[in-house]
């Protein structure tokens, strides 16, 4: 059975106000980093399947969806190869 390896990037939609980045960029500016502007803080999952890829797809979907990000809030996008 083929193994994969997913890469999920999740990311807050450009709509919803970003605390943590403007903490950051502040505190950037703070180390004369006085170039750096629009910080965005998200998430990156790695994750090991196995099956057949039409099936690992559908579950890689499933789960990005209802466990590793809140869709109302959050954009996700993966990777998907196989190891």
């Amino acid at each position: 059975m083929p193994h994969y390896t997913a890469k999920v990037y999740v990311t807050l939609k450009p709509s919803i106000l970003d605390p943590q980045g403007r903490t950051v960029e502040r505190a950037l500016s703070h180390l004369e980093h006085d170039n750096v502007s629009g910080v965005r803080i998200g998430k990156y999952i790695e994750l090991s399947l196995q099956g057949e890829h039409a099936e690992v797809e559908a579950q890689l979907k499933d789960i990005v969806g209802n466990v590793l990000s809140n869709p109302i809030m959050e954009d996700a996008r993966w990777e998907l190869t196989e190891a």
